[in-house]
């Protein structure tokens, strides 16, 4: 096991948080396979590293396994949807120790438009004509207290109302106790109706005081703004620098995760190997 020195690493209970939630290797399962080289808590890390830091995958570090291997796990954990499966079991934890329901039924929704860098191809890529920007955007969804629930890529020329459709129609397919969801005046119009139509879901929007000048915190709306802040603290999400839509929404997800992690075992959290404040003092 490589020494763990970076602050993308995780700590013991992070990692027992997330083994558990893994697939089951190949050569455990009844068709067989062959066993795994590479331990999968260095991948994590390796994957987590290069969200935090924003670094190319053949920039890896040399105490990491591989880039190939760490960037082929994530491709796969992301196809199969055990990035999602993981986020969504450590929201639930999240929510019963604040003594609420671990199914959300209030949502916030908004989205983000990042530049694209020279990687994302021409198909995957517009220009948003309101934020001046030519790149992605990025439709996060989040509960009442911040906790994500979906993310999803689109080109920047996409508007809001058309994205949101397939939204909150994926959405209410993945969690069907959601009753209401919060959004700014972009999602207003004809989509409050379609949603209560086709999905039964209560759509209302947050509008910007007409006599307010400069910056104003308006009700709801601040939750999801300050989760993509959240997000946004992972470098590797200062822009959008990933081929294909899923792995930047993989990515994403990643980043949510460590916040989430850090959030569950923040009192108790120590790397292995790394002595306490006492034994660090008594040395």
């Amino acid at each position: 096991m490589r020494h763990r020195c970076y602050p993308s690493d995780t700590f013991d209970d992070e990692w027992a948080l997330i083994e558990p939630l893994l697939p089951v290797p190949a050569c455990d399962t009844p068709k067989g396979g062959r066993p795994e080289k590479h331990p999968r808590r260095e991948v994590v890390d390796a994957i987590r590293y290069v969200v935090d830091t924003g670094c190319k995958w053949r920039a890896l570090p040399k105490d990491f396994p591989p880039w190939r291997t760490c960037y082929g796990f994530m491709a796969r954990w992301a196809a199969c949807g055990v990035v999602g499966q993981i986020r969504d079991r450590l929201r639930k934890r999240i929510r019963r120790e604040m003594g609420r329901a671990p199914g959300a039924v209030a949502t916030v929704i908004d989205s983000q438009s990042v530049k694209a860098a020279e990687t994302v191809g021409k198909d995957s890529r517009g220009y948003d004509g309101a934020k001046k920007i030519n790149g992605r955007k990025r439709h996060l969804v989040v509960d009442t207290k911040g906790l994500p629930l979906f993310v999803m890529v689109t080109p920047a020329d996409m508007t809001d109302r058309d994205a949101a459709k397939e939204v909150l129609f994926r959405l209410r397919l993945m969690h069907p106790e959601i009753t209401i969801a919060w959004a700014d005046s972009a999602y207003a119009g004809k989509l409050v109706t379609w949603a209560k139509t086709h999905l039964g879901l209560t759509l209302k929007t947050v509008s910007r005081p007409k006599d307010a000048s400069g910056f104003v915190v308006l009700p709801r709306r601040w939750v999801v703004e300050r989760s993509l802040a959240w997000i946004m603290h992972a470098r590797r999400h200062a822009r959008d620098y990933e081929r294909l839509i899923q792995h930047s929404e993989s990515l994403i997800t990643w980043a949510a995760i460590t916040i989430m992690t850090r959030r569950i075992t923040r009192r108790t959290s120590r790397r292995s190997g790394q002595p306490t404040s006492r034994e660090a003092t008594r040395d």
